[in-house]
């Protein structure tokens, strides 16, 4: 998907249009599913505006380019959408993809919104022009650490791939339950067959293995070789990264793919904005949203503010961003600078752990909420 957006409601508004890059994984290797989820938050964000006016006047319009899962395709993009004029960036889901988009943005001091990469150091130094709605990686997988000690998990197997995101997942995991009396064993994906992964729960006694790999692949192999393994009919399944959030998950292992907890950054009881834009959401989807949605409607949300505030043409970030104080889905949005977070950080966002009901694999339980 490489045209423009046409912007919804540009009727009402006068004047050329002010535009917002959106970077989005939109075909393979990328996780499409949730591109879309993220592309309809920030479709449907856009649609709001320009139904109130759009910026000073002029219409909102969304400049989408699909990354791909590819970081030098998202620098590129980048790169394009800065000579179109873009005033801002935002989106992307994948953090290595979103990491590559941030320091070329910083680099040419483009504003950057990224909506949901989670990944701790999205910059390599602090920088003025990106911030973050998402929460950082480290703040929900110690929640996530947290609930596992809670069940009565202290020996973790990982299923892990080589990844800069997967290896800082598993190095929050380690850190945090280690002085808790956990451990964590790592399982490499490269190396190993899902048969053989079981062969290795079997051997070391974990009682919980988590998903640190990709969907659907290698995820779903794993997933129906432990459940009809014998001798892991105890064994917890988790997914920190939140795969069992989209409704592919379920479609692809159905009842294999229930009660797996998993991370989601929505709170316990939407407020009436955000149970609104769920509804519109559903209606745009054709399906329940999933947090991600939430996340790009949110972000269009703030762009917006921060656009009517300063005006279309890129301000001085350092300036903008921690006067950011917004009504999001989620509660209201603010950003300020965090320990070992190089970006502007909204905290915190509601975070729960939740799963798909064994009894209803289209209902989800909440296991733990902060």
């Amino acid at each position: 998907m490489n045209a423009p957006a046409s912007p919804h409601g540009a009727e009402r508004t006068e004047g050329s249009s002010v535009r917002i890059g959106a970077l989005v994984p939109l075909t393979r290797p990328g996780w499409v599913a949730a591109g879309r989820q993220l592309l309809a938050g920030l479709e449907l964000g856009v649609r709001e505006v320009n139904d109130a006016g759009g910026i000073a006047g002029r219409p909102l319009e969304l400049v989408v380019r699909d990354t791909a899962a590819d970081p030098r395709r998202a620098a590129a993009a980048v790169d394009e959408l800065a000579r179109l004029g873009v005033a801002a960036l935002a989106g992307e889901y994948h953090s290595v993809v979103a990491r590559a988009a941030a320091t070329r943005a910083d680099a040419l001091g483009l504003p950057f919104l990224c909506s949901s990469a989670v990944l701790d150091a999205l910059t390599e130094k602090p920088t003025e022009w990106v911030a973050r709605i998402a929460p950082a990686q480290s703040h929900g997988w110690r929640f996530y650490a947290d609930f596992l000690l809670g069940a009565g998990h202290s020996r973790i197997a990982v299923a892990t791939e080589p990844s800069v995101y997967w290896a800082s997942g598993s190095r929050i995991l380690r850190d945090h339950l280690a002085p808790r009396g956990g451990t964590v064993l790592e399982l490499d994906m490269s190396a190993l067959a899902p048969a053989a992964v079981c062969d290795e729960l079997a051997d070391n006694g974990a009682t919980a293995l988590l998903l640190l790999v990709g969907h659907p692949e290698p995820a779903v192999s794993i997933v129906r070789s432990v459940r009809r393994d014998r001798r892991l009919a105890e064994i917890t399944i988790g997914a920190p990264a939140g795969q069992p959030e989209f409704a592919e998950w379920a479609t692809s292992l159905g009842d294999d793919g229930a009660a797996i907890p998993f991370l989601r950054y929505l709170p316990e009881r939407l407020s009436p904005l955000g149970a609104r834009v769920e509804t519109a959401l559903r209606e745009r989807l054709a399906e329940a949203p999933s947090f991600v949605a939430f996340e790009g409607y949110d972000t269009v949300a703030v762009l917006a503010d921060v656009l009517r505030s300063n005006g279309a043409n890129r301000p001085c970030t350092g300036e903008f961003w921690p006067r950011v104080a917004v009504e999001g889905t989620r509660g209201e949005i603010r950003f300020s600078r965090r320990p070992g977070i190089s970006v502007w950080q909204w905290a915190w966002t509601p975070v729960q752990v939740a799963d798909r009901d064994p009894a209803a694999t289209d209902r989800f339980r909440i296991l733990r909420a902060r």
